[in-house]
């Protein structure tokens, strides 16, 4: 695997003075930006997992307005907190973030752990959102990959024709990052992700990095070789493919989108309905040969404890 600035410090340090320089300019003014408690930051990760910033912002405030604390959600009816989440998508991030609260009262005294390694065993937290709260909340130099990361630093630092692990790559982002600035330099790259370097149609024009970017560099390879066959009157060559990110399956009729559609039932009848009343809620057409396809459903939700389904009666949790 190629990276960009092996055995090239200063190559290294003017991209990192560049985009942090880049960000003091043009960095958002982001809510979750003002704190350092660890709480917060784990509201705001979690929902910002799979969800735009602009659908997050009202919610997080909603949310912490609500629940205000890791004691007060840890207390909560799980109901509530599902019913809370309401418009965010992915229910069991809700649940999951419960539960991580509950795990942090109950066998960490209230007080969030600062190690990666130790955060990773709460609930429902992954790589990903461990790495954030240990450097958003206790500013700690430490490297993990959203979408947004992931395709900054293979574009920027690995050759097109690599394929690196998570934690080769894992590892090109924290050999990255400047010492003692982790909490300023991940915020800089996720924003370059968003703002300029995105999947589609990434800005390279305006992207400080881009005169040390392999990709850019690579495209502009290309194009040169493509303009001179074209030229020389020959056929152009297959431009230069990177790896493709992950695109999601399609949503409208999946089994994700009717556990959704399930879980935004129950959340209008505080006191559940019946199985048989929730199947023509859910699917206009629905059917009595539907009903093992509903229950396999039910099943799943049950399992990620988000319904709780007693003989033929349905609801939210307590």
């Amino acid at each position: 695997m190629q990276v960009s600035y092996d055995h090239q410090s200063t190559h290294r340090s003017a991209i990192q003075v560049a985009l942090l320089r880049w960000f003091a300019a043009h960095a958002r003014d982001l809510p979750w930006r003002h704190t350092r408690d660890p709480y917060r930051i784990m509201v705001s990760e979690i929902m910002l997992q799979q969800t735009q910033v602009d659908r997050v912002i009202p919610k997080y405030h909603a949310f912490l307005e609500q629940f205000p604390t890791l004691e007060s959600l840890a207390a909560a009816p799980t109901a509530e907190v599902i019913r809370a989440w309401a418009g965010l998508g992915y229910n069991r991030r809700a649940v999951n973030m419960q539960r991580a609260a509950r795990a942090v009262l109950e066998q960490h005294a209230g007080r969030f752990p600062q190690a990666v390694a130790v955060l990773l065993d709460l609930p429902g937290i992954g790589p990903y959102t461990a790495g954030a709260i240990a450097c958003f909340a206790f500013e700690q130099d430490v490297a993990f990959l959203d979408t947004n990361i992931r395709r900054v630093v293979r574009r920027l630092l690995v050759a097109a024709d690599a394929a690196p692990s998570e934690r080769e790559l894992v590892g090109v982002a924290q050999s990255i990052i400047p010492p003692g600035q982790g909490w300023l330099w991940n915020q800089a790259i996720m924003e370059l992700g968003a703002l300029i370097c995105t999947a589609a149609t990434p800005a390279c024009w305006r992207c400080p990095l881009c005169d040390m970017c392999l990709d850019y560099a690579a495209r502009q390879q290309a194009d040169t070789q493509a303009l001179d066959l074209f030229l020389a009157g020959e056929p152009a060559r297959r431009p230069l493919k990177r790896v493709a990110e992950k695109r999601e399956t399609p949503y409208a009729g999946s089994s994700r989108f009717y556990r959704g559609r399930v879980v935004d039932v129950l959340r209008r009848v505080p006191d559940g309905l019946t199985f048989s009343s929730l199947g023509p809620l859910l699917k206009e057409t629905y059917t009595d040969a539907d009903d093992s396809w509903l229950r396999d459903l039910l099943a799943g939700l049950v399992r990620d404890g988000l319904v709780v389904l007693e003989q033929d009666w349905v609801r939210l949790p307590d």
